[in-house]
């Protein structure tokens, strides 16, 4: 039963993920490389694609997604962080399952998004924030209420070294979120709708070997 969790990929890329507000600049810079740091740097199309599942939790249940796909671009300097396309789903079901039964559906493109060097000892290398997203949630309690949440998301980020990545078992750049908030949209929602929900999910970054050609195949590695 579906989907107003599903949230959660980004959320969601997601992360997703990405929700927080969006990092003041670093003094450091960014660059986004091919394979590691010493690799060319990297602008074109990546791809979010989740990792394990991405749970959503609100006052009225609470729902997990086990499959989660994010496709957008960015330049090498870590700007211009867009998605142009956004799903959720449990297979073989195309919706989520919980406690709520509901239809979601992304609202894209989500633009004005960034990856950010913002290295933690012992923790993160970056930090990936999705911007102005927009996800709607039809839940079936009293005949179906329309809930629509958005704003920004700020996900940690690990490169596929880094030994505190959430999934140690996968080498590849990694985004994540840990219980963290996202809003409801007024406009548009029910008033029964929750104003906020928690999600949490991480998703694996790539990018591709050959511009344009769909296949994400390229690891991908974030430095100053």
């Amino acid at each position: 039963m579906p989907k107003i969790r599903t949230l959660a990929a980004f959320t969601a890329v997601t992360a997703a993920t990405l929700f927080a507000a969006v990092p003041s600049a670093s003094a450091a810079t960014t660059t986004i490389h091919q394979t590691d740091a010493a690799g060319a740097p990297y602008g074109g199309n990546v791809q979010a694609l989740l990792l394990g599942s991405a749970t959503v939790t609100t006052s009225l249940g609470s729902g997990t997604c086990t499959s989660s796909e994010m496709l957008g671009s960015i330049n090498s300097d870590g700007t211009g962080l867009s998605i142009s396309a956004a799903s959720f789903s449990s297979p073989p079901s195309t919706g989520c399952s919980g406690s709520i039964s509901s239809t979601i559906t992304t609202v894209v493109p989500w633009t004005g998004g960034n990856v950010t060097y913002a290295p933690e000892e012992g923790g993160r290398d970056s930090t990936v924030t999705i911007a102005n997203f927009r996800v709607k949630a039809v839940v079936n309690i009293f005949g179906g209420i329309t809930c629509i949440y958005g704003g920004s998301i700020t996900a940690n980020g690990w490169n596929g070294d880094n030994p505190t990545r959430p999934d140690t078992t996968n080498s590849e750049a990694q985004a994540g979120l840990s219980g963290a908030t996202v809003n409801k949209v007024n406009s548009g929602s029910n008033w029964l709708c929750p104003s906020t929900a928690t999600v949490s999910g991480t998703y694996q970054l790539k990018g591709e070997s050959t511009p344009s050609s769909g296949v994400y195949d390229q690891s991908l590695y974030v430095t100053s």
